[in-house]
């Protein structure tokens, strides 16, 4: 099965009430994309949360035209549908929603990530030529991408942290990637993904500060969103 990465990122965790005097609320879409993507273990089970998070979005969104978080939960959650299912077309639709919505809003940071994400993950995938003949991948448009939302998220780890994972995904020995994962390892950590990905910055420095380039590279792929299911 095709592994494609649009990226994914933003979302967050649920603390669960431990009183049962307190009702349990619904997840977000943010929550059921975290847990999907950094958490799960069974892809039914990840592909359930993604689907149901495509639905809530959706409905959101048939509230409100111009919501635009539900707008970007809605395109990540068919971006990581897309991932899981290793399907082409869905993959494709998935970077077109991520376009319109660099286009519309430019400033957001998780869009210029999962568009940054996208792009780089495919390659990752399938290689620069290969990833660009069928998928329509391509490098710099990823790396600009990643910039952009590193410059406009703020000091946070999951953006530094994202890019420079998948930077080192496709090049282990790419000082931008690891000047990127050392500025992640030392960031703030204010949502759940932050912190998974602060984690994963921290660990993937391990490999790189001793010269292992195939770890570095192996480890990268295994931390980023769904790696979990790199060999399922």
């Amino acid at each position: 099965m095709t592994k494609w990465l649009p990226g994914c990122l933003g979302a967050t965790i649920a603390v669960c009430a431990t009183m049962s005097s307190v009702p349990a609320r619904a997840e977000t879409p943010r929550e059921l994309l975290t847990q999907a993507g950094f958490v799960d273990r069974d892809r039914g089970v990840a592909l359930a949360r993604i689907n149901k998070a495509a639905t809530v979005a959706g409905q959101a969104l048939s509230r409100s035209p111009n919501d635009q978080e539900a707008a970007i939960m809605q395109a990540m959650a068919n971006g990581y549908r897309a991932k899981l299912l290793g399907n082409r077309s869905e993959a494709i639709a998935a970077r077109k929603q991520y376009e319109a919505l660099v286009t519309r809003y430019p400033r957001n940071a998780e869009a210029q990530a999962a568009l940054g994400a996208w792009h780089i993950g495919v390659i990752a995938k399938l290689g620069r030529f290969v990833g660009r003949a069928v998928a329509g991948a391509q490098k710099a448009t990823g790396f600009e991408a990643l910039d952009k939302s590193v410059a406009l998220g703020g000091n946070r780890a999951m953006f530094s942290g994202l890019a420079g994972l998948l930077r080192l995904e496709i090049d282990p020995n790419d000082a931008r990637g690891r000047a990127l994962l050392e500025m992640a390892s030392k960031a703030p950590t204010p949502t759940a993904i932050d912190g998974f990905v602060r984690k994963a910055a921290s660990a993937v420095l391990v490999p790189l500060r001793a010269g292992d380039a195939d770890a570095t590279k192996a480890l990268a792929d295994k931390l980023l969103p769904f790696g979990q299911f790199a060999a399922g």
